[in-house]
Parts: C-alpha cells; structure tokens; sequence
C-alpha cells in the first residue's frame, strides 16, 4: 500500500463502498503512503461524515495491525529455523509455512521470474506486442495458480493484488491510466481458457453446475451474454482503431484534464463538441456506461450532462426543469392523494420551522418534485430513493435529508452506482431526465406516467400531458 498512486487508492475506495471520497482524495493527492499517514484531526478534514472517518480510520489501523503481524511471523519463522532445523524438515512445518505464505499472498505478492526474452522488454520499457502480453499473462496465471495450490478460481481481490505489483513493478504498461482493467480482464480470461476444457477437477464440476452446467456438456452462452460480448468487442476495437488519432488525442486530454482540480471550461467544451459523434455512436451500440464514463468522465458532471442534452435537443432542461417546479408546485401539493404522504407530512413540519419566502419556496418545488410519482399512480422507488438505498439500476435520484437546509444531499445514481452530486432536487430531476436521453435508456413502464409528464412539458409539445 506504501508504493500505491492516487489513483489505486481511489480504486480502493471504490472497492470499500467509501466512493464518494474518491473527488476528495484526488483534489488533495492522497497516495498509499500519505493514507498510511494520515491521523484523526486529516481524517476529519478529509471525510465530512463520521461514518465514513470511522471505516477509513479502521481499515488504516487493520492494515497496519497485519503489517506488523506478518513481519513479527516472518521474525518467528527466521528464529524457528535456526533453533529447530531438524522439525523444519518435518511435515507440521510444512503447513505451518504454506499458511504464512498464504498471509503474504494476500498483502504483498511477489512477481514471478519471467521468460529472458519477456525481461528484455520489460527493461527496455517498450510496449510489448500481443504475443508477449500472452507470454506475461501466461506466466501470471501459472504463478497464482501456484499460490492458490492448484486452483483455478481467484477471487476478485487476488486478481486486484496481481495486476497492482505488475503496474507497480513496470508502470509504462499502464496505458494511459486505462491498463488495470485492460490486464485484469486478460489475467481472468486466461483462467477461463484454462479451466474450459477441464472435466475431472473438483472444484471446476462445483463450479459448473453452480453457473448451470451439466456433467459431460458445456452450457451454451444465452443470447444476452453473446451480445454483451459483441459489443465489448466492438468497443475494444473502436478503442484500438482511435489509438494515435486525433481523436484519441482529444480523448486523453478530456481524462487528463478531469483529474484536474482547475478545469480549463471552454477547453473541455471544445472538445466534448469534437467527440461528440464516437460518444453518440458508442452510446447508440449499446457500450456498457463503465466504458462511456472511462472515457468521457466529464458526463459526471452536471453542468456537461445538461449540454449533452441541449446539444441533442437543443433544449435547456435545467431552465425548463425550473420553470415546472415553479409554475406546478402549488397545484400537487394541493391535490388529495398526496395530502397523507410522509413526504408532505415532513414538508409541513418543516415549513412551520422557516419563515423566509425563498426557504418556503424551495421547500415547496423540492416536495412536489419527490411527490410527483405518487400523483401519476408510478412506483416511487424508480424515481427517488429518499433517506434509503437506491436498488433500481435505471437513472433514480438519491436524496438524503431533502428539508434539512444543513444536511441535504441530492446525487443521480445510475445501475446503482453514483453519477454525479447535484446541488438541490430541481437540478436532481433535471439530471434524471437528462440522463435518460444522452444514455439512451429505456423508461421503466412504472415510471412512465411521470416522465411523460415532465417531458412533454420540456419539449414543449403541442398537448402536453397533464396533471391528473
């Protein structure tokens, strides 16, 4: 963890559920050996929840405690060796010393010895051609199957520790931030080779019949698998046939800039432009999103996701979203079947809290934004997760707190992983129908009724739906 860059740090946040640090420790440089670093008065700095400063400051302590614990073992093993030699050569020994293996496998792996001729280019540092990438992916796989003592399943976390020490060790093979995933999804698909044609291995027959296969056949793939295969093979392949372009120029200075705290705006506006036609032709073959925002992180963005949408429509859904919260609020707070419900219960508590016209307002366009489902008959939870977990993978607002003038949280969530951070419910809901449009995502039936609404009235059709 010492030698880890900003980025595997953030990567390991990510893989903690601790992502909504990740903006944070990116804008103040936090590497593995500045993490390590870090005590209670930088934790409070860092992490505004206490939640949160509680699990990272437990998994430093964690890590720390391990650390010391394999190097007093290791001490242990040194001084056993030397006092008993004649019980090291026994069989108790044996297991004893694969279980502290097993302990250094999952904290510091090390590389295997590669080949002579993979050395020679590992140390020149040049880029090594496809057969060589498969001699390196090769001898990776015989090594983790070594420390797995024969078995063909890594979990995810041995996958992680492998490509890590590999990028840490050479990291020219990190092409342009984006090799991790390139080498882990390599390393994986090594594996499956090796385990397909294997009929007799235990664990590979569990394994099996687990995921629906049959002794003595092999399950066909389902349609959906081979599409999604297809068009991650599309992807790779438009991937490869932009390297050196100019449009991947402009790609990798759109990822460079974002990790930037001091954007250049017009910049990235230029350039947004000039890719707009690979992002809309990836997004209309169906790109898994990963990939989209791998290479356009800027559509996390609020401000970008909103012009996505106006360069598409040439709408500004922002300033429409605005204007129907204010011209509607009124006439669904009024209505009977929202009269009951804990969100207008909630709103009148806390409108007897605030006497400011502006407080009393906003308050207001917030509730009837929430509201809006329950007045067209739709299921809730695909619109807005209030004060719980977001469990629908269509684009749904997550809002913690929505009357809470100090505590309020508004964030656009989509396949349950977090977009963007928004300021309040009106650029919330924005965001929401903005994302339906610039990803190119079907509307659930049971939200259909809702967006309809907020859509005819944004592209101010000629009879635009109404208020029930």
């Amino acid at each position: 963890m010492e030698s880890w860059s900003v980025e595997q740090v953030c990567n390991w946040l990510k893989q903690r559920n601790l992502g909504e640090l990740v903006p944070k420790f990116r804008e103040e440089e936090v590497s593995g050996a500045a993490l390590l670093a870090l005590n209670d008065r930088m934790v409070q700095q860092l992490v505004k929840k206490i939640g949160h400063q509680a699990v990272l400051m437990d998994l430093i302590k964690k890590y720390q405690q391990q650390k010391s614990g394999l190097e007093s073992l290791a001490c242990c093993c040194e001084t056993a060796s030397q006092n008993f030699p004649e019980v090291v050569s026994g069989k108790k020994p044996k297991s004893f010393f694969a279980r502290h293996k097993t302990l250094q496998w999952t904290s510091s792996y090390v590389l295997p010895d590669f080949p002579y001729n993979v050395k020679c280019i590992l140390t020149e540092k040049k880029s090594p051609d496809h057969s060589m990438r498969i001699r390196i992916i090769e001898f990776l796989q015989a090594d983790m199957t070594k420390y797995l003592e024969g078995s063909l399943y890594p979990n995810s976390q041995q996958y992680n520790i492998v490509v890590n020490a590999l990028l840490q060790a050479y990291p020219f093979l990190d092409e342009d931030g984006n090799g991790f995933l390139l080498w882990k999804r390599a390393l994986k698909d090594r594996f499956k080779y090796v385990r397909r044609p294997i009929e007799d291995d235990e664990q590979v027959l569990r394994n099996k019949c687990k995921f629906g296969h049959r002794r003595g056949q092999s399950r066909k793939p389902s349609f959906a698998e081979n599409k999604l295969d297809d068009v991650q093979g599309q992807v790779e392949e438009e991937l490869a046939h932009l390297k050196g372009s100019a449009m991947h120029i402009h790609i990798k200075w759109l990822n460079q800039e974002y990790m930037k705290t001091q954007r250049n705006w017009e910049e990235v506006d230029n350039r947004m432009n000039v890719t707009i036609e690979i992002r809309r032709k990836m997004i209309s073959n169906k790109a898994p999103l990963k990939d989209i925002l791998r290479l356009f992180p800027f559509l996390r963005c609020p401000y970008q996701l909103f012009r996505e949408f106006q360069l598409l429509t040439h709408m500004d859904i922002y300033k429409k979203t605005v204007e129907i919260l204010e011209i509607y609020s009124e006439n669904i707070l009024s209505l009977y079947v929202v009269k009951n419900n804990p969100i207008n219960i909630m709103l009148q508590e806390n409108l007897k809290q605030h006497t400011e016209e502006d407080v009393l307002k906003y308050m207001k366009m917030t509730a009837a934004c929430l509201l809006l489902p329950e007045v067209f008959g739709d299921d809730s939870s695909l619109f807005a997760a209030v004060n719980e977990e977001v469990k629908a993978v269509t684009p749904v607002m997550e809002v913690k707190n929505p009357f809470n003038m100090n505590q309020c949280e508004f964030a656009l969530y989509i396949e349950r992983e977090e977009l963007a951070q928004l300021d309040d419910c009106t650029m919330a809901l924005a965001a929401l129908v903005a994302a339906f449009h610039v990803f190119d995502i079907p509307c659930p039936k049971r939200i259909h009724r809702t967006l309809n609404f907020l859509e005819s009235l944004v592209f101010e059709v000629r009879n635009p739906a109404s208020l029930p």
